[in-house]
């Protein structure tokens, strides 16, 4: 195999006794580097030779050759970048030019505010409604005066638009206070019979949870009493006897025209 005097004087060949000289890039002239071998010295040789280089200097060291370039280079740059002080740290950033900068650009990062409900969180704590009604048993003060100043307002007015709102107002306001009767009162319901199944448990018997439904018998069947009492038993039957009338009436056959 012939061998380019580059290679046979760098002592690359079959014999490879001698040990290679060193090889770099060209100069500006065109003369080879301070390793012996210029890029003209490359090109002469051939693909077998161009293969023995590589294998024998390295695959780094033979794209180095190549390209041109001398790793002495890089050190120097990659030292320029490290000698960066503590005031270089807090310097803007730089930013490509290459790159398109976006329209909306996020300077300052900025947290973001996250709504927080007091009903479903657990930093506001579980809802008792025995403290509750304790804690703002105050608000019904407030309703008692702000009920009787409509009172006072609706006798002083005149009939009229604001009259039909102050009686619209006043019914809204007994309406409220009734249920909050009722709510007071199957709070007091489910008290005494949670007392009760604890006397049971103390004396050793197993307690009995009532269902829904049976609590819901024993409510309606608390309500009757009260009507009874009031002598409004027969007024809310007939009521409901026409509602439900009407309900059923919807479930008969139209009539033939």
């Amino acid at each position: 195999m012939l061998q380019s005097p580059a290679l046979a004087g760098l002592g690359l060949g079959s014999s490879m006794a001698a040990g290679p000289r060193p090889v770099g890039p060209e100069t500006p002239n065109g003369e080879p580097g301070v390793l012996g071998l210029g890029v003209r010295d490359l090109a002469a040789m051939s693909f077998e030779e161009l293969l023995e280089l590589q294998s024998r200097v390295g695959t780094k060291m033979y794209r180095q050759l190549v390209a041109g370039t001398w790793p002495e280079d890089q050190p120097r740059k990659a030292a320029a970048t490290r000698d960066r002080g503590p005031a270089e740290k807090q310097r803007p950033l730089e930013m490509s030019s290459k790159t398109r900068v976006p329209f909306l650009r996020q300077v300052v990062p900025v947290r973001k505010k996250v709504a927080r409900d007091p009903r479903f969180d657990d930093l506001s704590g579980e809802y008792n409604p025995e403290v509750f009604e304790k804690t703002y048993r105050f608000l019904n003060e407030y309703r008692a005066k702000e009920k009787e100043l409509v009172a006072k307002h609706l006798k002083k007015s005149k009939p009229g638009e604001e009259q039909e709102k102050l009686k619209q107002l006043l019914h809204r306001m007994d309406q409220q206070e009734a249920a909050q009767q009722e709510k007071k009162r199957q709070q007091e319901q489910r008290l005494a019979l949670k007392q009760e199944q604890r006397a049971q448990a103390r004396q050793g018997h197993q307690p009995y949870f009532l269902k829904k439904s049976e609590q819901r018998q024993l409510a309606l069947a608390e309500k009757y009493k009260k009507l009874k009492r009031s002598q409004k038993l027969e007024s809310f039957l007939s009521r409901k006897r026409r509602r439900n009338a009407g309900k059923d009436r919807r479930w008969l056959p139209l009539g033939k025209d």
